[in-house]
């Protein structure tokens, strides 16, 4: 007896991605039509979450929808890629919830690892893709984004104690059950920190966590502001160890 299909649920968060968002969503559609023993495995839904674009994203995020039966588009007045991630989680139905950036600087590939990996172990809950594990690969990667990194790194291994390897690949798999539970505790950050904490609450949670070594090459065309999410992430660390100190006691 063949085992039950998985149904996963990609969303791609995006804001005044316009150059990118096709790109992106058609490259996906075709390495999943083009790869059957995939397909074989689990039923797909790309779900495009438009979050407060001022371009034309919208547009192309609700033509792509029109033309490609795998394709979702959404909108939501709230910008952050962690409010998108929120709502994405908040409406699957899905039993496997990925996360993955549009300009899929996480190489395609490495889907197939996780489909490989969730289906063949149901006792895992969560995939975290890593670009800092040695069995890891970074193309382009320049020092100083690489010095900024691994500062944040160290700094959450410091404060938290953390695990895991890397925590902003931008490549996340979350089965249904164990991100309902998630989301129920994480705090409404709205910005890339909130997929930090959902990662630090799933190992407070005991939540069994892979570590998923990926091929990873930098985008440096990207409407991320390096400057201004470092301060955005130094103020939610001394927050979040407030959040959690008080947890405790």
């Amino acid at each position: 007896m063949n085992p039950r299909k998985l149904k996963i649920e990609i969303l791609f968060p995006v804001l005044n991605e316009h150059k990118r968002l096709r790109r992106g969503i058609e490259t996906t559609v075709r390495y999943l039509r083009t790869h059957p023993r995939l397909t074989e495995q689990a039923d797909f839904l790309l779900t495009i979450i438009d979050n407060g674009s001022e371009d034309d994203t919208p547009e192309i995020g609700r033509s792509l929808a029109d033309t490609y039966d795998e394709v979702r588009f959404k909108r939501i007045e709230e910008r952050g890629v962690g409010i998108a991630f929120y709502t994405g989680v908040k409406e699957s139905t899905a039993d496997v919830i990925g996360q993955m950036d549009i300009d899929l600087s996480t190489d395609i590939r490495n889907l197939s690892r996780v489909v490989k990996i969730l289906s063949a172990h149901p006792e895992i809950d969560y995939i975290n893709g890593t670009r800092f594990s040695r069995r890891s690969q970074t193309v382009g990667r320049k020092w100083y984004r690489m010095i900024t990194s691994m500062g944040m790194l160290f700094l959450l291994k410091t404060v938290f104690f953390m695990r895991a390897t890397d925590a902003l690949c931008g490549f996340t798999w979350v089965r249904r059950e164990a991100a309902g539970k998630l989301v129920q505790v994480t705090r409404p950050e709205r910005g890339w920190f909130y997929m930090v904490e959902f990662l630090l609450r799933a190992e407070r949670m005991g939540l069994k966590i892979v570590d998923l070594p990926v091929v990873f090459t930098e985008d440096y065309d990207t409407t991320v502001h390096v400057g201004s999410t470092i301060v955005n992430y130094l103020k939610n660390i001394a927050k979040l160890r407030v959040a959690l100190w008080q947890e405790t006691f």
